[in-house]
């Protein structure tokens, strides 16, 4: 029987949703706060965690940063409503294994937990879910398809550049299975789940009594890797120290385990991804230079799907069929309104997020083609509301534009506010205005 942490402040739902998940067959232990939660997981083991976005003393995100390494391997989901899906696809950055939007419907909940408890089977396999990316037939598709195809055969490091949810690590698989390298091992670690002190050890290995907890040897990510390809994603998450450790990998091809005087030699080819400005890292100072050019020898930007609006149709049919084969359904497609939808929505999970909805779609429709009925009420009421949106949006446009001039002359001043404020014609007074209200650092 496995176990589950719930930390829900509601207390009401809180009791409902322990009722119908002991019913379910699960042991269910219920907090209500971000402290006594993380008390909890100090305590017992837990196999997966159904976390509350919004606490009374943090969020989610706040609960999993906090609980570092004994949550690395549970799978946490997240339970937000339908306005906080940005924040929740950030959470999923941070580790979390899905997000559920509220109201919450339950044949849906214990789907997302099965699949929770089955995610270590998924990973034994070192293959990115197969729904999560198609080729499509769109211009920007194409182009991705024939740089992937260019930079494969070759054995140069790529950056692969895209929103969560466009299929990055999808990207990363195929380069190594068009490769020279592809009947060897294809290794995916996703960076900004590792602490600095984990990272280290993740990548490197490290000898027994390295530090506590250092039981025996282990192999590196890198050692594991020796002949394929190593895929590093949310690059820009590594710290300085492990940077520098990464970049004598890359010059020597050679690694020191943590805690050993041995040098390892290694014959790997890098692949990183990332959602973030490295160079506007790079300006801060938080991200070196010279590692930024060794990965960026082949830069490939993989489109959102609201770049990708000739793919949709393409999509949405490709993951009903992975959602009927899944949950023994028989749904044939979506009604000409629920596409209309899908046409005007803006998708910040992308193509996972696509997924998702999609999966809840068949899982609830009782007719062969699913209809406005299956959707988040909030999803269609944010396509009503679009239009005011709109009309309001012509500042914001006007405002991200100014935000983005100022942050590139300050970047070729190297943050000189004196230079900057000259080049840009404003006085120090009107920049550091500026800087602030848009939060510029």
């Amino acid at each position: 029987m496995s176990n589950i942490l719930l930390v829900e402040d509601d207390r009401t739902f809180s009791k409902i949703l322990e009722a119908f998940l002991s019913k379910s067959g699960f042991n269910v232990e219920a907090k209500y706060d971000v402290k006594t939660g993380l008390g909890a997981m100090s305590e017992n083991n837990f196999d997966v965690l159904l976390l509350d976005y919004r606490l009374p003393d943090g969020t989610g995100l706040d609960f999993l940063t906090s609980c570092e390494k004994k949550c690395l391997n549970v799978p946490t989901i997240i339970m937000t409503s339908f306005n906080d899906v940005r924040t929740a696809v950030k959470a999923m950055r941070s580790g979390a294994f899905e997000y559920i939007i509220k109201p919450l419907n339950p044949e849906e909940l214990l789907m997302v937990i099965n699949e929770a408890l089955n995610k270590d089977k998924q990973k034994a396999s070192g293959l990115p879910s197969p729904s999560a990316f198609i080729e499509g037939q769109s211009k920007v598709a194409q182009k991705l398809a024939d740089h992937i195809n260019l930079v494969a055969p070759t054995d140069m490091s790529v950056l692969i550049i895209g929103e969560s949810g466009t299929g990055k690590e999808y990207v990363a698989k195929s380069i190594h299975e068009l490769s020279k390298r592809k009947n060897q091992p294809f290794v995916a670690i996703d960076s900004g789940t590792l602490s600095n002190d984990l990272a280290a050890s993740e990548l490197f290995g490290h000898v027994k009594g390295a530090f506590t907890g250092a039981l025996s040897d282990k192999k590196g990510v890198f050692e594991m890797a020796n002949g394929g390809t190593v895929f590093l994603d949310e690059i820009g998450n590594l710290g300085y120290d492990v940077q520098v450790k990464l970049l004598r990998m890359l010059q020597e091809r050679t690694i020191q385990p943590v805690g050993s005087n041995k040098l390892i030699e290694v014959d790997i080819r890098l692949v990183c991804a990332t959602n973030e400005n490295l160079v506007a890292s790079i300006s801060k100072g938080d991200f070196r230079e010279d590692i930024y050019h060794r990965i960026n020898e082949f830069k490939i930007q993989v489109p959102s799907l609201r770049e990708r609006e000739e793919d949709l149709e393409l999509f949405v049919t490709h993951f009903i069929q992975l959602a009927n084969k899944e949950l023994g359904k028989a749904v044939k497609s979506v009604t000409d309104e629920v596409m209309d939808i899908f046409k005007n929505y803006d998708w910040p999970g992308n193509l996972r997020e696509l997924k998702n909805v999609i999966k809840r779609m068949v899982l609830l429709s009782k007719m062969t083609i699913a209809g406005e009925d299956t959707l988040p009420d909030e999803m269609i009421d944010s396509i009503n509301e679009q239009p005011k949106k709109q009309i309001m949006d012509l500042k914001a446009i006007q405002e991200a534009g100014e935000k983005e001039t100022i942050s590139k002359v300050l970047q070729q001043t190297k943050y000189n506010k004196t230079k900057a404020a000259r080049l840009l014609n404003i006085d120090r007074k009107t920049l550091y205005y500026k800087m602030e209200l848009y939060g510029i650092e």
